[in-house]
Protein backbone atom coordinates (compact mmCIF):
# COMPACT_ATOMS: atom_id res chain seq x y z
CA UNK A 1 0.00 0.00 0.00
CA UNK A 2 1.42 3.22 -0.86
CA UNK A 3 0.97 6.34 1.71
CA UNK A 4 0.91 9.61 1.14
CA UNK A 5 1.54 12.89 2.87
CA UNK A 6 -1.27 15.44 3.17
CA UNK A 7 0.14 18.85 4.21
CA UNK A 8 -2.47 21.32 4.19
CA UNK A 9 -2.93 25.23 5.52
CA UNK A 10 -5.47 28.28 4.80
CA UNK A 11 -5.34 31.67 5.82
CA UNK A 12 -7.75 34.73 6.33
CA UNK A 13 -6.29 38.48 5.75
CA UNK A 14 -8.59 39.89 8.57
CA UNK A 15 -10.60 36.73 9.87
CA UNK A 16 -13.30 36.76 8.33
CA UNK A 17 -10.92 38.50 5.48
CA UNK A 18 -10.06 37.40 1.86
CA UNK A 19 -8.96 34.04 2.55
CA UNK A 20 -7.06 30.89 0.30
CA UNK A 21 -5.79 27.20 1.33
CA UNK A 22 -3.01 25.42 0.15
CA UNK A 23 -2.57 22.17 0.05
CA UNK A 24 0.23 19.63 -0.91
CA UNK A 25 0.57 15.67 -1.23
CA UNK A 26 4.41 14.12 -0.66
CA UNK A 27 5.09 10.05 -1.21
CA UNK A 28 6.18 9.53 2.49
CA UNK A 29 8.60 6.77 0.73
CA UNK A 30 10.62 9.62 -1.06
CA UNK A 31 9.69 12.55 -0.03
CA UNK A 32 8.58 13.94 -3.59
CA UNK A 33 5.92 15.99 -3.92
CA UNK A 34 3.06 14.62 -5.92
CA UNK A 35 0.55 17.35 -6.50
CA UNK A 36 -0.18 20.89 -5.18
CA UNK A 37 -3.55 22.46 -4.58
CA UNK A 38 -4.34 26.28 -4.12
CA UNK A 39 -7.03 28.58 -4.35
CA UNK A 40 -8.00 31.93 -3.42
CA UNK A 41 -11.75 31.34 -1.79
CA UNK A 42 -13.47 35.48 -1.30
CA UNK A 43 -14.67 36.32 2.60
CA UNK A 44 -14.12 33.80 4.80
CA UNK A 45 -12.21 33.15 8.26
CA UNK A 46 -9.05 30.65 9.32
CA UNK A 47 -10.83 27.81 10.07
CA UNK A 48 -12.88 27.74 7.01
CA UNK A 49 -9.57 27.86 4.73
CA UNK A 50 -7.60 25.67 6.86
CA UNK A 51 -10.90 22.61 6.31
CA UNK A 52 -11.26 23.71 2.61
CA UNK A 53 -7.12 22.83 2.56
CA UNK A 54 -7.30 20.11 4.04
CA UNK A 55 -10.46 18.95 1.45
CA UNK A 56 -8.33 19.53 -1.43
CA UNK A 57 -5.48 17.60 -0.09
CA UNK A 58 -7.51 14.72 0.27
CA UNK A 59 -8.95 15.00 -2.68
CA UNK A 60 -5.61 15.15 -4.50
CA UNK A 61 -4.39 11.81 -2.75
CA UNK A 62 -7.54 10.21 -3.65
CA UNK A 63 -7.10 10.91 -7.29
CA UNK A 64 -3.21 9.53 -7.03
CA UNK A 65 -4.27 6.45 -5.21
CA UNK A 66 -7.99 5.75 -3.67
CA UNK A 67 -5.78 2.79 -1.36
CA UNK A 68 -3.19 4.34 -0.31
CA UNK A 69 -2.98 5.54 3.59
CA UNK A 70 -3.23 9.13 3.79
CA UNK A 71 -1.48 11.02 7.19
CA UNK A 72 -2.62 14.52 7.44
CA UNK A 73 0.10 17.00 8.95
CA UNK A 74 -1.52 20.70 9.65
CA UNK A 75 -0.42 22.93 12.25
CA UNK A 76 -4.63 23.77 12.98
CA UNK A 77 -4.78 22.43 15.97
CA UNK A 78 -8.61 22.43 15.79
CA UNK A 79 -9.36 20.35 12.75
CA UNK A 80 -6.39 18.27 13.58
CA UNK A 81 -8.77 17.68 17.35
CA UNK A 82 -11.86 17.77 15.32
CA UNK A 83 -11.08 15.20 12.54
CA UNK A 84 -9.20 12.87 14.58
CA UNK A 85 -12.45 12.77 16.81
CA UNK A 86 -11.36 14.32 20.00
CA UNK A 87 -13.03 17.85 20.22
CA UNK A 88 -16.54 18.05 18.67
CA UNK A 89 -17.64 20.33 16.27
CA UNK A 90 -20.04 23.09 17.54
CA UNK A 91 -19.69 26.04 14.72
CA UNK A 92 -21.92 25.45 12.05
CA UNK A 93 -19.62 26.46 9.16
CA UNK A 94 -17.45 23.99 10.24
CA UNK A 95 -19.48 20.75 10.78
CA UNK A 96 -20.56 20.51 6.66
CA UNK A 97 -16.52 21.08 5.73
CA UNK A 98 -15.64 18.34 8.40
CA UNK A 99 -18.04 15.85 6.74
CA UNK A 100 -17.18 16.28 3.44
CA UNK A 101 -13.08 15.85 4.71
CA UNK A 102 -14.53 12.33 6.39
CA UNK A 103 -16.38 11.03 2.94
CA UNK A 104 -13.27 11.59 0.79
CA UNK A 105 -11.29 8.65 2.01
CA UNK A 106 -12.36 5.73 4.30
CA UNK A 107 -11.19 6.84 7.76
CA UNK A 108 -9.37 4.21 8.23
CA UNK A 109 -7.00 5.20 5.13
CA UNK A 110 -6.54 8.76 6.92
CA UNK A 111 -4.09 9.68 10.00
CA UNK A 112 -3.98 13.13 11.52
CA UNK A 113 -0.66 14.63 13.05
CA UNK A 114 -0.79 18.42 14.51
CA UNK A 115 2.83 19.92 13.35
CA UNK A 116 4.39 23.49 14.37
CA UNK A 117 3.61 26.25 11.63
CA UNK A 118 7.41 26.60 10.78
CA UNK A 119 7.04 22.76 9.41
CA UNK A 120 4.39 23.06 7.70
CA UNK A 121 5.51 26.13 4.79
CA UNK A 122 5.28 24.43 1.65
CA UNK A 123 1.28 24.61 2.12
CA UNK A 124 1.17 27.87 3.80
CA UNK A 125 3.37 29.30 1.01
CA UNK A 126 1.06 28.06 -1.13
CA UNK A 127 -1.86 29.37 0.76
CA UNK A 128 -0.58 33.26 0.88
CA UNK A 129 0.18 32.76 -3.73
CA UNK A 130 -3.41 31.99 -3.50
CA UNK A 131 -4.61 34.86 -1.63
CA UNK A 132 -2.07 36.91 -3.64
CA UNK A 133 -3.19 36.04 -6.29
CA UNK A 134 -6.56 36.78 -5.77
CA UNK A 135 -5.95 40.29 -4.35
CA UNK A 136 -4.69 40.73 -7.99
CA UNK A 137 -8.06 39.21 -9.71
CA UNK A 138 -6.31 36.38 -10.64
CA UNK A 139 -6.69 32.75 -10.08
CA UNK A 140 -3.21 30.60 -8.46
CA UNK A 141 -1.48 29.23 -11.16
CA UNK A 142 0.78 26.26 -10.32
CA UNK A 143 2.95 27.64 -13.52
CA UNK A 144 4.03 30.88 -11.15
CA UNK A 145 4.00 28.99 -8.24
CA UNK A 146 7.83 29.23 -5.97
CA UNK A 147 6.25 27.03 -3.36
CA UNK A 148 7.88 24.07 -4.22
CA UNK A 149 11.17 25.83 -5.05
CA UNK A 150 11.34 27.11 -1.63
CA UNK A 151 10.29 23.57 0.26
CA UNK A 152 13.05 21.73 -1.58
CA UNK A 153 15.75 24.42 -0.73
CA UNK A 154 14.42 24.41 3.00
CA UNK A 155 14.37 20.54 3.05
CA UNK A 156 18.10 20.82 2.21
CA UNK A 157 19.14 22.14 5.30
CA UNK A 158 19.58 19.82 8.12
CA UNK A 159 16.36 19.93 9.89
CA UNK A 160 15.37 19.26 13.83
CA UNK A 161 14.50 16.20 14.83
CA UNK A 162 10.43 15.87 13.85
CA UNK A 163 9.84 12.26 15.39
CA UNK A 164 11.08 9.78 17.19
CA UNK A 165 14.51 9.21 16.83
CA UNK A 166 14.84 6.84 13.49
CA UNK A 167 11.38 6.28 12.53
CA UNK A 168 11.54 8.33 9.71
CA UNK A 169 10.61 6.67 6.74
CA UNK A 170 12.83 8.60 4.01
CA UNK A 171 16.15 7.11 4.84
CA UNK A 172 15.52 3.58 3.26
CA UNK A 173 14.10 4.95 0.53
CA UNK A 174 17.23 7.43 0.06
CA UNK A 175 19.51 3.91 0.21
CA UNK A 176 16.95 2.20 -2.18
CA UNK A 177 17.02 5.08 -5.11
CA UNK A 178 20.62 5.17 -4.32
CA UNK A 179 21.19 1.60 -4.92
CA UNK A 180 18.89 1.23 -8.07
CA UNK A 181 20.75 4.44 -9.49
CA UNK A 182 24.32 2.84 -9.23
CA UNK A 183 22.98 -0.75 -10.88
CA UNK A 184 22.85 0.49 -14.21
CA UNK A 185 25.73 3.63 -13.61
CA UNK A 186 29.28 2.46 -15.04
CA UNK A 187 31.27 0.81 -11.96
CA UNK A 188 34.22 3.46 -11.19
CA UNK A 189 37.85 2.90 -11.69
CA UNK A 190 39.43 4.83 -7.78
CA UNK A 191 39.39 2.14 -4.83
CA UNK A 192 36.24 1.37 -3.37
CA UNK A 193 35.64 4.01 -0.43
CA UNK A 194 33.56 3.61 2.31
CA UNK A 195 31.23 6.85 1.98
CA UNK A 196 27.31 6.79 3.27
CA UNK A 197 24.40 6.98 -0.07
CA UNK A 198 23.66 10.57 -0.46
CA UNK A 199 20.23 11.47 -2.40
CA UNK A 200 18.32 14.75 -1.19
CA UNK A 201 15.16 14.83 -1.57
CA UNK A 202 15.08 18.05 -3.25
CA UNK A 203 17.22 16.17 -6.70
CA UNK A 204 15.76 14.97 -9.43
CA UNK A 205 14.58 12.04 -9.11
CA UNK A 206 15.40 10.78 -12.70
CA UNK A 207 19.04 12.40 -13.49
CA UNK A 208 21.71 9.52 -13.24
CA UNK A 209 24.45 9.43 -11.02
CA UNK A 210 26.70 9.82 -14.03
CA UNK A 211 24.92 13.16 -14.75
CA UNK A 212 25.32 14.55 -10.74
CA UNK A 213 28.92 13.45 -11.04
CA UNK A 214 29.59 15.46 -14.03
CA UNK A 215 27.75 18.41 -12.30
CA UNK A 216 30.70 18.29 -9.59
CA UNK A 217 35.02 18.94 -9.76
CA UNK A 218 37.96 17.75 -7.36
CA UNK A 219 36.93 16.32 -4.20
CA UNK A 220 33.19 16.99 -4.88
CA UNK A 221 33.34 14.60 -7.56
CA UNK A 222 35.48 11.80 -5.40
CA UNK A 223 32.97 12.37 -2.91
CA UNK A 224 30.14 11.37 -5.80
CA UNK A 225 32.00 8.32 -6.73
CA UNK A 226 32.24 7.36 -3.20
CA UNK A 227 28.55 7.64 -2.73
CA UNK A 228 27.79 5.28 -5.76
CA UNK A 229 30.48 2.59 -4.86
CA UNK A 230 28.84 2.95 -0.71
CA UNK A 231 25.15 2.21 -2.19
CA UNK A 232 26.02 -0.59 -4.67
CA UNK A 233 28.48 -1.98 -1.36
CA UNK A 234 24.98 -2.03 0.39
CA UNK A 235 23.20 -3.64 -2.24
CA UNK A 236 25.71 -6.49 -2.93
CA UNK A 237 26.69 -7.12 0.66
CA UNK A 238 30.42 -6.48 -0.69
CA UNK A 239 32.39 -4.74 1.83
CA UNK A 240 35.22 -1.66 0.91
CA UNK A 241 38.71 -2.21 1.37
CA UNK A 242 40.09 -2.32 5.07
CA UNK A 243 36.81 -3.71 6.59
CA UNK A 244 37.68 -7.44 6.35
CA UNK A 245 39.53 -9.32 9.47
CA UNK A 246 43.20 -9.46 8.93
CA UNK A 247 43.71 -13.01 8.60
CA UNK A 248 45.30 -13.58 12.56
CA UNK A 249 42.31 -11.93 14.25
CA UNK A 250 39.66 -15.18 13.18
CA UNK A 251 36.46 -14.97 12.74
CA UNK A 252 34.57 -11.74 14.11
CA UNK A 253 31.22 -12.26 16.36
CA UNK A 254 28.99 -10.65 13.87
CA UNK A 255 25.65 -9.25 14.98
CA UNK A 256 22.98 -9.09 12.32
CA UNK A 257 20.47 -6.35 13.29
CA UNK A 258 16.51 -6.70 12.25
CA UNK A 259 14.51 -3.81 13.81
CA UNK A 260 11.22 -5.55 14.32
CA UNK A 261 8.08 -4.77 11.67
CA UNK A 262 5.18 -2.01 11.79
CA UNK A 263 3.20 -1.90 14.41
CA UNK A 264 -0.22 0.40 14.29
CA UNK A 265 2.25 3.01 15.81
CA UNK A 266 4.92 3.34 13.43
CA UNK A 267 3.40 5.22 10.28
CA UNK A 268 1.78 7.19 12.85
CA UNK A 269 5.62 8.72 14.35
CA UNK A 270 5.04 8.17 17.38
CA UNK A 271 6.89 7.21 20.75
CA UNK A 272 6.60 3.35 21.26
CA UNK A 273 9.34 2.02 23.66
CA UNK A 274 9.30 -0.44 26.78
CA UNK A 275 7.39 1.88 28.93
CA UNK A 276 4.11 2.07 26.54
CA UNK A 277 1.34 -0.29 25.05
CA UNK A 278 3.82 -3.22 24.08
CA UNK A 279 1.78 -3.30 20.60
CA UNK A 280 1.50 -6.43 18.20
CA UNK A 281 2.51 -6.40 14.85
CA UNK A 282 0.14 -4.93 12.36
CA UNK A 283 -0.84 -7.01 8.99
CA UNK A 284 2.03 -4.89 7.20
CA UNK A 285 4.50 -5.48 10.02
CA UNK A 286 3.98 -9.20 9.57
CA UNK A 287 4.30 -9.19 6.21
CA UNK A 288 7.58 -7.45 6.67
CA UNK A 289 8.29 -10.30 8.94
CA UNK A 290 7.76 -12.94 6.57
CA UNK A 291 10.17 -10.54 3.93
CA UNK A 292 13.02 -10.70 6.42
CA UNK A 293 12.48 -14.01 6.88
CA UNK A 294 12.53 -14.86 3.62
CA UNK A 295 15.54 -13.07 2.63
CA UNK A 296 17.69 -14.51 5.96
CA UNK A 297 16.78 -17.73 4.69
CA UNK A 298 18.43 -17.35 1.27
CA UNK A 299 21.27 -15.84 2.98
CA UNK A 300 21.97 -18.83 4.91
CA UNK A 301 24.59 -17.25 7.43
CA UNK A 302 22.98 -17.14 10.60
CA UNK A 303 23.64 -19.41 13.33
CA UNK A 304 21.84 -17.76 16.27
CA UNK A 305 18.35 -15.74 17.05
CA UNK A 306 18.61 -13.43 19.79
CA UNK A 307 15.22 -11.10 20.53
CA UNK A 308 14.28 -8.28 22.91
CA UNK A 309 11.39 -9.22 25.29
CA UNK A 310 8.75 -6.95 23.53
CA UNK A 311 6.13 -8.22 21.34
CA UNK A 312 6.56 -6.84 18.08
CA UNK A 313 9.88 -8.13 18.19
CA UNK A 314 9.42 -11.46 19.44
CA UNK A 315 6.64 -11.98 16.86
CA UNK A 316 9.49 -10.88 14.16
CA UNK A 317 11.73 -13.28 15.38
CA UNK A 318 9.23 -15.84 15.65
CA UNK A 319 8.95 -15.44 11.89
CA UNK A 320 12.42 -15.77 10.72
CA UNK A 321 13.24 -18.93 14.05
CA UNK A 322 10.07 -20.99 11.66
CA UNK A 323 12.14 -20.29 8.34
CA UNK A 324 15.61 -20.87 9.71
CA UNK A 325 14.69 -23.77 12.25
CA UNK A 326 16.17 -21.92 15.47
CA UNK A 327 15.08 -21.19 18.48
CA UNK A 328 14.56 -17.48 20.17
CA UNK A 329 16.77 -16.58 23.06
CA UNK A 330 15.07 -13.21 24.75
CA UNK A 331 17.67 -11.07 26.06
CA UNK A 332 16.28 -8.15 28.40
CA UNK A 333 19.21 -5.88 27.58
CA UNK A 334 18.16 -5.71 23.73
CA UNK A 335 14.74 -3.79 24.54
CA UNK A 336 13.71 -0.15 23.28
CA UNK A 337 14.70 2.81 25.23
CA UNK A 338 11.50 3.84 27.89
CA UNK A 339 10.18 6.91 26.62
CA UNK A 340 8.64 7.85 29.85
CA UNK A 341 5.17 9.89 29.49
CA UNK A 342 5.89 10.31 25.45
CA UNK A 343 5.02 7.22 24.82
CA UNK A 344 1.94 7.20 22.37
CA UNK A 345 2.64 10.82 21.48
CA UNK A 346 3.84 11.65 18.12
CA UNK A 347 6.68 14.34 18.68
CA UNK A 348 4.41 17.51 17.64
CA UNK A 349 2.37 16.51 21.04
CA UNK A 350 5.32 16.04 22.85
CA UNK A 351 6.39 19.56 21.57
CA UNK A 352 2.96 21.06 22.58
CA UNK A 353 2.92 19.54 26.12
CA UNK A 354 6.67 19.05 27.63
CA UNK A 355 8.06 21.99 25.37
CA UNK A 356 11.01 22.13 27.72
CA UNK A 357 11.54 18.53 28.91
CA UNK A 358 11.70 17.63 24.71
CA UNK A 359 14.52 20.71 24.56
CA UNK A 360 16.51 19.51 27.08
CA UNK A 361 16.30 15.83 25.91
CA UNK A 362 17.53 16.76 22.93
CA UNK A 363 20.54 18.78 23.76
CA UNK A 364 21.83 15.99 26.37
CA UNK A 365 21.63 12.30 26.31
CA UNK A 366 21.43 12.62 30.32
CA UNK A 367 18.42 14.01 29.85
CA UNK A 368 15.15 11.83 30.60
CA UNK A 369 12.20 12.08 28.94
CA UNK A 370 9.17 12.88 31.17
CA UNK A 371 7.94 10.95 33.81
CA UNK A 372 10.92 9.23 34.72
CA UNK A 373 11.74 7.16 31.24
CA UNK A 374 15.12 6.47 30.39
CA UNK A 375 17.64 8.57 29.49
CA UNK A 376 19.90 8.06 25.72
CA UNK A 377 22.74 7.65 28.10
CA UNK A 378 21.57 5.42 30.23
CA UNK A 379 20.28 3.22 26.83
CA UNK A 380 23.65 3.67 25.85
CA UNK A 381 25.35 1.69 28.97
CA UNK A 382 22.76 -1.15 28.73
CA UNK A 383 23.58 -1.78 25.07
CA UNK A 384 27.57 -2.00 25.56
CA UNK A 385 27.08 -4.51 28.48
CA UNK A 386 24.55 -6.60 26.46
CA UNK A 387 26.63 -6.12 23.86
CA UNK A 388 29.71 -7.36 25.65
CA UNK A 389 27.41 -10.32 27.44
CA UNK A 390 26.70 -11.21 23.52
CA UNK A 391 29.92 -11.18 22.06
CA UNK A 392 31.49 -13.35 24.66
CA UNK A 393 28.69 -15.86 24.21
CA UNK A 394 28.61 -15.74 20.31
CA UNK A 395 32.24 -15.50 19.42
CA UNK A 396 32.83 -16.10 15.79
CA UNK A 397 29.18 -16.39 15.11
CA UNK A 398 26.69 -14.89 13.17
CA UNK A 399 23.79 -14.02 15.35
CA UNK A 400 20.90 -12.20 14.31
CA UNK A 401 19.58 -9.78 16.85
CA UNK A 402 16.04 -8.45 16.58
CA UNK A 403 15.42 -5.29 18.73
CA UNK A 404 14.73 -1.77 18.18
CA UNK A 405 15.59 1.34 16.74
CA UNK A 406 16.98 3.23 19.91
CA UNK A 407 19.45 -0.37 20.50
CA UNK A 408 20.55 -1.34 16.90
CA UNK A 409 21.79 3.33 16.46
CA UNK A 410 23.20 2.54 19.95
CA UNK A 411 25.49 -0.01 18.35
CA UNK A 412 26.36 1.44 15.50
CA UNK A 413 26.79 4.54 16.94
CA UNK A 414 29.57 2.82 19.08
CA UNK A 415 31.01 0.76 16.51
CA UNK A 416 31.67 3.41 14.42
CA UNK A 417 32.51 5.75 18.00
CA UNK A 418 30.25 8.73 16.50
CA UNK A 419 28.75 10.79 19.51
CA UNK A 420 25.39 10.74 21.14
CA UNK A 421 23.75 13.52 18.66
CA UNK A 422 24.58 10.96 16.10
CA UNK A 423 21.19 9.24 16.56
CA UNK A 424 18.89 11.67 15.17
CA UNK A 425 21.12 12.08 12.13
CA UNK A 426 20.31 7.89 11.23
CA UNK A 427 17.07 6.96 9.84
CA UNK A 428 16.01 3.24 10.43
CA UNK A 429 13.19 2.01 8.76
CA UNK A 430 11.02 -0.76 10.06
CA UNK A 431 12.21 -4.28 9.20
CA UNK A 432 15.24 -2.98 8.07
CA UNK A 433 18.74 -5.22 8.31
CA UNK A 434 21.70 -3.67 9.66
CA UNK A 435 25.11 -5.69 10.41
CA UNK A 436 28.44 -4.79 12.56
CA UNK A 437 31.35 -6.72 13.05
CA UNK A 438 33.22 -7.39 16.50
CA UNK A 439 37.26 -8.69 16.11
CA UNK A 440 39.67 -10.17 18.51
CA UNK A 441 41.19 -6.40 18.72
CA UNK A 442 38.53 -4.80 20.32
CA UNK A 443 37.33 -3.06 16.75
CA UNK A 444 34.42 -2.92 15.29
CA UNK A 445 33.05 -2.28 11.67
CA UNK A 446 30.17 -1.39 10.47
CA UNK A 447 29.34 -3.41 7.37
CA UNK A 448 25.18 -2.72 6.42
CA UNK A 449 22.92 -0.03 7.72
CA UNK A 450 19.29 0.43 7.30
CA UNK A 451 18.98 -2.16 4.13
CA UNK A 452 15.14 -2.62 2.75
CA UNK A 453 16.11 -4.33 -0.18
CA UNK A 454 13.98 -7.44 0.68
CA UNK A 455 10.87 -4.81 1.61
CA UNK A 456 10.69 -3.88 -2.19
Amino acid sequence: MREFIVEADGGSRGNPGPAGYGSVVIDATTGETLAEAAEYIGVATNNVAEYRGLIAGLKAARELDPAASVRVRMDSKLVVEQMSGRWKIKHPDMKPLAAEAARILPPSQVTYEWIPREQNKHADRLANEAMDAGKRGERWSPSMSTAELAARAARSAAPEPSGPPGDAATGAAKARAAIAATRGAAAPSAAPGSGAPRQGRGEPRDQPPTARTAKTSGGESAKAESDVRAARNLATGTPSVGWGAPPDLGAPATFVLLRHGETPLTPQKRFSGSGGTDPALSEVGRDQAERAATALAARGTIQAIVASPLTRTRETAAAVAARLGLDVVIEEGLRETDFGAWEGLTFGEVRERYPDDLNAWLASPDVEPTGGGESFEATARRIALTRDKLIAAYEGRTVLLVTHVTPIKTLVRLAIGAPSESLFRMELSAASLSAVAYYADGNASLRVFNDTSHLR
